[in-house]
């Protein structure tokens, strides 16, 4: 370089230059005002940044101590000895509460050394932590624990919903509320009471939340009774349930039990000694030997057909007695740690179960029923759902063959299930969930009920293994036609009871048709028109005509108001279809048991209770009370009942009712095995479609139905009283019920009457007729007995040697015939009294 004096001049006179001093204000300037925007930049974004930070935090929701409660537990059901029948869990309810108290130390320290190792030195955020946690992110280290502390992560649970968010800016926005939350919690909570919290809401697998819960679903004893290397089973399964689920997923929980014991160790939790005999608790196979009692217990996840009823029933209750929405009430049943006190007896409901499930009681290859269910995830992303009825559909239309779904093996149902899938079906669709079930057909119900109190005692609602909660429960949902078991709610009571009618009063079983009608009113029995027949007889042999015409007295619209008073729900008052098309149960046929809809078994039953329970109805009671999770009594199930019929009705019904079993249409009920009284109804519909029958004891009521679901005839109706005598003869053995009468009301009294007319017998008359003796003794409510005597039977006097009528005062031997007055001018058909009338030549 030259550094020379003309050199060095000219330098200075260019530096010195009036355009270079310019430009070089002119950079300087730049700089500077670029170093302005920059920081203003930083200053503007950091700005920003707290501004959205404090909007944040000032945004968070607010808190208490009852925000961060663990929420939902299961309600259970209890059976009427209070022993525990079933537990009802909503999504992540399955808790009991324990309080830190009854923690044991193992445990808790179990948690603290592999989630949050400085909980008692922090105060709710971990600074550490969270650089520990950059840096393993960084290194791409393996983390044996997360940055969220146990307050932080109580928060996520309880006041930030799991925190699943979707975006990036959801996830950060909720950490920056959740830090924010956690400095501001431990400020005014104690951490013992914090750590108590957690402990109660964390879920750990296998639909368990909370340790206590865990600890009985894993180790069958309560987390009281934990060892240090049962307590590091439970801590390790916290940071994923299901990848270090101790059943399912043995290595990975061992792995990580490992390293909590050591961080327990190096956290002077445990001590070396300790520390070994964890490692060497052969902990895994006590699991896997609690895991098997616990699948082969009986306290399993289906509801009973019975706890479907109950479930039904408080539902119910909860909306019209407290006012709950539909909504508020499952919540309450399946999160809010309910105890619900049913009637149920086990004992009985198992006699019911045992009976009604055996097959030897049906007819031998009968054919299931196909019920079917599919969803599938179309390649559209659509959902589709399908049942057997578009199986059937498919078949139908494509095959053109009819097929009715009834099959005797599944392999059969399978081919048709494999063609329309085949057909349905794509190879991008992706299958959801497929069910195939055949359901036994013929299908049963049954309903057990303690009259006097009104307390269901047993319910069965179908035939088969229940496979799902909240199926179709027969026995209190299903309606059906109930055949000649009406006849005496419909018709024989409101005679009785109000419209003048004694069991002695007589109809004539004649040729009859609906008035109004071309409709012939038919009997079930083949044998011929019985003649007059009194209301007993009409009800000992079923007599729809001598029902009909009596009903027709009664009025249907007393009938039908009979009917609802012993708590029918299911009946139709009118109805008008969009065609135009009117129904109603106020006419003549209702007295047969012909219905618009049906009614269920649990309301026929409970309606022949009411007789059985001299004349008093009582809604069926599932339940005695539900005391919600603090102890207090949310509904008292207490039921008086009301007088529906007088009892002197009800006596005389039973009284009826217990011919039906001695020598009527249901001797096939009555008992070989024990001496009790008991009375009883049958019930058959049209082309054997369904087949009842309702009968009582002085002790309990049952009724029982047979029938297809999809409403196919049967073979025989005897199978229904077999059951029913069966299952009553060992409920009535079990409990050890001694002998009884049903008890006689101080107003019934006897008299002798003519079983022709219902009048009074007059002896030389009506014990001589040519029919035979038509004197017997009948019951009465005092007051109702006859008065007037018989009318209906005629003495003519022959002659023995002319055969013509004598002449009065004849002297000459004479012999005595007394015929039946009777009209039968009109009829087209003979019954059996035909015989016996007065000839055409003596009138």
């Amino acid at each position: 370089m030259n550094y020379g004096k003309k050199e060095i001049d000219s330098k200075i006179d260019k530096i010195n230059s009036s355009n270079k001093k310019v430009f070089n204000k002119i950079k300087l300037n730049v700089k500077i005002f670029a170093v302005i925007i920059v920081f203003t930049l930083i200053l503007c974004v950091v700005f920003s940044v707290v501004g959205i930070v404090r909007g944040l935090t000032d945004s968070a929701p607010d808190i208490n101590e009852e925000n961060i409660m663990p929420d939902g537990y299961p309600s259970i059901i209890y059976d009427a000895n209070g022993k525990k029948v079933q537990k009802l869990m909503g999504i992540n309810a399955n808790r009991e509460y324990k309080k830190i108290t009854d923690i044991p130390e193992c445990v808790q320290n179990a948690f603290v050394a592999i989630e949050d190792a400085r909980f008692y030195k922090h105060s709710g955020v971990d600074l550490q932590g969270i650089l520990r946690a950059v840096f393993s992110a960084l290194s791409d280290e393996k983390m044996t624990q997360g940055a969220s502390t146990i307050t932080q992560q109580l928060l996520k649970n309880q006041v930030f919903g799991g925190g699943n968010e979707k975006s990036f800016f959801g996830k950060v926005s909720r950490k920056i509320q959740e830090q924010s939350l956690a400095i501001k919690l431990e400020s005014t909570i104690d951490k013992k009471k914090i750590l108590e919290y957690y402990l109660n809401t964390i879920n750990l697998g296998q639909n368990t939340m909370g340790v206590e819960t865990a600890s009985k679903r894993y180790f069958g004893k309560s987390v009281s009774k934990l060892t240090v290397s049962e307590a590091a089973v439970l801590a390790g399964i916290t940071q994923n349930p299901t990848e270090y689920n101790p059943i399912t997923e043995q290595q990975n929980n061992e792995a990580k039990r490992k390293i909590i014991l050591k961080n327990m160790l190096d956290q002077k939790y445990i001590t070396e000694d300790e520390y070994e005999e964890a490692l060497g608790d052969d902990v895994y196979s006590r699991i896997q030997d609690i895991n098997k009692e616990k699948r082969t217990s009986s306290y399993g996840d289906i509801n009973s057909y019975y706890v479907d009823a109950v479930i039904e029933n408080v539902v119910s209750d909860l909306k019209q007695k407290l006012g709950y929405t539909e909504t508020q009430a499952y919540n309450a049943i399946y999160r809010e740690g309910l105890k619900i006190y049913t009637c149920q007896d086990q004992s009985l409901q198992k006699i019911c179960d045992d009976v009604i499930n055996n097959d030897k009681y049906y007819q031998k290859n009968t054919k299931s029923y196909l019920s079917y269910q599919l969803k599938v995830k179309k390649s559209d992303g659509e959902t589709e759902s399908y049942t057997e009825g578009d199986v059937r559909a498919f078949i139908n239309d494509a095959h053109k063959k009819r097929i009715s779904f009834y099959f005797k093996n599944r392999k059969k149902a399978e081919k048709y299930i494999k063609l329309f899938k085949k057909k349905n079906l794509d190879k991008h669709d992706k299958i959801l969930s497929e069910s195939i079930n055949l359901i036994k057909q013929p299908q049963a119900s049954f309903v057990l009920m303690e009259q006097s109190t009104g307390k269901v005692r047993a319910i069965v609602g179908g035939r088969g293994e229940k496979t799902a909660n909240r199926t179709l429960n027969r026995a209190s949902s299903s309606k059906r036609q109930p055949g000649s078991t009406f006849k005496v709610l419909s018709t024989y009571l409101p005679a009785l009871d109000t419209s003048g009618f004694t069991l002695a009063n007589v109809m004539d079983d004649a040729p009859y048709k609906y008035p109004g009608t071309n409709k012939r009113v038919k009997d079930w029995d083949s044998s011929g028109y019985k003649g007059l027949t009194s209301l007993r007889q009409g009800i000992v042999d079923s007599v729809n005509i001598v029902t009909v015409k009596t009903f027709q007295k009664v009025t249907p619209q007393t009938g039908f108001d009979y009917l609802l008073n012993l708590g029918f729900t299911t009946l139709v008052d009118r109805r008008e279809t969009s065609d135009g098309q009117i129904y109603s149960d106020i006419q003549l046929p209702t007295a047969l048991g012909g219905l618009t809809d049906g009614v269920t078994n649990v309301e026929l039953t409970a309606a022949y209770a009411a007789i059985a329970n001299g004349g008093t109805y009582i809604k069926p009671v599932y339940y005695t009370k539900i005391v919600d999770s603090k102890g207090n009594v949310l509904l008292q199930n207490s039921k008086s009942g009301k007088k529906v019929m007088k009892n002197t009705t009800a006596w005389l019904l039973t009284d009826a009712m217990k011919d039906v079993i001695k020598r009527g249409t249901g001797k096939k009920a009555a008992f070989k095995k024990i001496k009790m009284p008991q009375a009883g109804k049958t019930g058959t519909t049209s082309d054997n479609t369904d087949f009842w029958f309702e009968g009582y004891t002085p002790y309990y009521t049952a009724g029982i139905w047979l029938g297809y679901d999809s409403m196919f005839t049967q073979m025989s109706g005897s199978a229904s009283k077999i059951m029913w005598r069966d299952i009553m003869e060992k409920v009535h053995k079990v409990k050890k019920l001694k002998n009884k009468n049903f008890k006689k009301p101080e107003d019934i009294i006897t008299r002798k009457i003519c079983k022709k007319c219902g009048k009074l017998a007059v002896y030389g008359l009506c014990d001589r007729a040519l029919d035979g003796n038509d004197i017997k003794t009948e019951y009465f409510a005092r007051g109702t007995q006859p008065k007037e005597s018989c009318d209906c039977h005629v003495k003519y006097t022959f002659s023995n040697s002319t055969g013509h009528m004598a002449e009065t005062g004849a002297s000459a031997s004479t012999n005595d015939k007394v015929y039946l007055n009777k009209d039968e001018s009109t009829y087209k058909a003979q019954t059996k009294d035909t015989p016996y009338l007065i000839p055409g030549w003596l009138k």
